[in-house]
């Protein structure tokens, strides 16, 4: 990318930014999240909204506090969402609310420092459509680094995600990018995937991250496996190549054995009894099923597709400059 200029690093420094934050169970952190992204972002000059999206939080807590912070800050919008559906769907209603020229999508719970946002706008300037903010070192579990780990391999592998091992749920972007999305309306929402659809301009700078001081994480090792599913199955065609090339190796496994058979009845008269033959049944089963199990998740795919379920439906909305309802919910 070409490098600043004076021009340019002004420009950047006064380009409004909508920062995004989808909300679950997260109360105790919120008002202070609030307070330091205003900080940070007044602090650079720029203008900018903070729009907190409650993804069906268990506790009342977590929308009383936000009301009161889009009734006392009037750079904050809430969106109510009607139950829990999932951090990417919360994060692309928010996306598809922000009014400004740059969206920031950070986690709820303090772990991405709002004075981190700065680093991401300036690199973002140099002509990078995203940037993604990553840890210098992941502060999870083993188990919860090596699914973390598959994760971003999958994603790389099979959708072509470029830098997907840079991925972070901390991140900024030009908002033009959303309307190379703007028609998706699947349940299973990926928003790094969304983004390769609409630019291959990745980048990624390395960001201090804290530890987490209040509650504790709502990803585990099975949600990971469940999300990692979701992105192979969602939005690629790799799994069922798998399986017609898996198919493909058993027949011509089926036709060596075939052949081993027949050879050893000509040379000695007998082969193998019971033991060989469940061997073969096992493996052609086993084959089998994996084939079936493949295809099957795709046309659950089709069947919630066919059922048209909302990628996400807005209860309410509170905040000076929010929209009633938003492209994306029930009409």
């Amino acid at each position: 990318m070409a490098t600043m200029t004076a021009e340019t690093i002004a420009k950047a420094a006064t380009e409004s930014v909508s920062a995004v934050i989808p909300v679950y169970n997260s109360q105790e952190t919120l008002p202070r999240l609030a307070e330091l992204i205003a900080e940070t972002l007044n602090a650079r000059g720029s203008k900018f909204e903070v729009i907190f999206v409650n993804d069906g939080s268990r506790n009342p807590q977590s929308w009383q506090t936000l009301s009161q912070l889009a009734r006392s800050r009037p750079y904050v919008r809430a969106i109510n969402l009607m139950r829990n559906y999932g951090q990417h769907n919360a994060l692309l209603c928010g996306i598809r609310a922000a009014q400004n020229e740059v969206i920031i999508t950070l986690d709820d719970d303090l772990q991405h420092p709002p004075e981190e946002i700065p680093h991401l706008l300036d690199k973002l300037a140099e002509g990078w459509e995203v940037v993604y903010g990553k840890p210098q070192r992941e502060q999870h579990g083993v188990w919860r680094n090596l699914a973390s780990q598959f994760t971003k391999l999958a994603m790389e592998r099979t959708i072509g995600a470029v830098n997907a091992r840079d991925i972070s749920s901390f991140r900024a972007f030009r908002t033009y990018l959303r309307d190379g999305f703007a028609n998706f309306q699947s349940p299973f929402v990926s928003i790094d995937v969304l983004l390769s659809w609409a630019t291959t301009k990745f980048s990624a700078i390395h960001v201090r991250r804290e530890p987490r001081k209040v509650g504790k994480s709502n990803y585990n090792l099975w949600k990971l496996i469940v999300g990692t599913l979701n992105v192979i199955t969602a939005f690629s065609t790799l799994p069922l190549r798998i399986a017609s090339v898996l198919g493909f190796i058993m027949t011509l496994f089926g036709v060596a054995t075939f052949v081993y058979v027949i050879t050893t009845w000509l040379l000695k008269g007998s082969v193998p009894g019971f033991p060989f033959l469940a061997c073969l049944i096992a493996i052609f089963s086993g084959a089998q099923l994996f084939a079936l199990g493949i295809i099957g998740e795709y046309l659950g795919r089709m069947f919630h597709r066919s059922m048209e379920r909302p990628v996400y439906t807005i209860k309410e909305t509170l905040g000076a400059e929010a929209t009633p309802l938003l492209e994306g919910s029930n009409k």
